[in-house]
């Protein structure tokens, strides 16, 4: 989203793969072609096979090298397995690095994998946290689908997830043009709290416009949420509403004002009643660093945002909204929601702590699925004051 209208007026909406070589079949006949043929085959397995003991034996040995060097004989300590990840340029010594994987599959160089001494999950005691309970708020025209990664990564540390779509949202079947109201866009997710047992608390995820959703379920259920986590969010004061944030870098963002392209089902007269975001403009504004298989996932699953939502000034107290421990999180290379006004946004209402993800574009759930779980497990252990 982002600088959503900045005007009103309607706009218009705006390799070939290489021949896969064939394997050319001998073109000799007879009778020992068949057995030639079998020879060849043969050798090769034989060949392989060598190779795969031989690779086999040099982690065998590397293993015995490890434990050695730390004294242990029992190997109870932890394998470093990443040992191929240490000199990605080959300026290791080659005497100890482990053989190459035989996949042709490139790693990721925006989420790099985590070594094992990163792994968040490993040491988490989670009747000692105020609540395991994440819910997750998607941004406008997201759904509870752009949350996947986070959903696995979340649930294989054991946190109990639940992912939000919003009224005209993901699955939802209601008519995005007909939502005329904040409350009206939000009762999925207020619905769910008001849904939850007294003193049972969550904490509260928003991306995006999903920022001002979770701002707007504070307000009502301060009670109910532990902490609340804006990631590249919408992140409000009283008597603001999202236009009025985004009109802060109007004119600074041709690539968003390109790409918005606005519905007016109440006809040219009437203002818009949602927005629309072109899809051939949608990587470079929301998917800049993030897998082609992810874009390819949002340009056939995102939908219209409403318009009117976008225009309500939120009413936020100090004794219901205020009481809510509010962190944010920041992406460095963020086109829809530049880091300069996230920034804003922080100086205006400044949250108990800021974390930037390095790399990450307006999407990191896609762009750093990684890098932003162990944010989110981070804080969600970070203890009460």
């Amino acid at each position: 989203m982002g600088n959503l209208c900045t005007c009103f007026s309607p706009k218009t909406p705006v390799k070939t793969k290489k021949p896969a070589k064939s394997l050319q079949g001998n073109s000799q006949t007879g009778p020992n072609s068949s057995n030639r043929w079998t020879r060849i085959r043969s050798t090769r397995k034989d060949t392989h096979d060598a190779m795969i003991h031989e690779q086999a034996l040099a982690a065998a040995i590397l293993f015995r090298q490890h434990q050695q060097q730390n004294g242990s004989d029992s190997g109870s300590f932890p394998f470093d397995r990443s040992v191929s990840l240490r000199y990605p340029n080959g300026s290791g010594s080659k005497k100890t690095q482990l053989p190459r994987s035989s996949s042709s599959r490139a790693r990721s160089l925006t989420d790099p994998l985590l070594q094992p001494h990163q792994l968040v999950n490993r040491d988490i005691k989670l009747d000692d946290l105020e609540t395991n309970h994440f819910v997750l708020v998607h941004g406008g025209g997201f759904g509870a689908w752009c949350w996947y990664k986070t959903i696995a990564l979340l649930e294989e540390g054991g946190f109990k997830v639940t992912a939000i779509d919003l009224a005209g949202s993901g699955i939802d079947s209601f008519d995005t043009n007909g939502i005329t109201s904040l409350s009206q866009y939000v009762k999925p997710l207020t619905d769910f709290l008001e849904k939850l047992a007294d003193g049972e608390k969550t904490i509260l995820v928003g991306h995006d416009f999903g920022g001002a959703c979770i701002s707007y379920a504070m307000e009502l259920f301060p009670l109910k949420v532990s902490k609340a986590i804006f990631v590249a969010a919408a992140m409000l004061t009283n008597g603001q509403s999202t236009l009025n944030m985004f009109s802060q870098k109007a004119g600074s963002s041709d690539l968003m004002q390109q790409a918005q392209i606005f519905v007016y089902s109440n006809g040219n007269n009437h203002p818009p009643t949602a927005i629309n975001l072109d899809k051939s403009l949608l990587r470079d504004l929301l998917f800049n660093q993030s897998p082609s298989k992810d874009v390819a996932l949002a340009s056939v699953s995102m939908r219209s945002i409403p318009f009117a939502p976008v225009l309500e000034k939120l009413s936020l107290s100090d004794i219901k909204y205020g009481t809510v421990r509010r962190f944010y999180i920041e992406t460095s290379e963020d086109n829809a929601i530049p880091i300069t006004l996230q920034e804003s946004m922080i100086n205006s209402s400044p949250p108990e702590k800021v974390f930037r993800l390095k790399g990450a574009d307006h999407s990191p759930f896609f762009s750093k699925p990684q890098a932003l779980h162990k944010l989110l497990v981070d804080i969600s252990k970070i203890p009460s004051t």
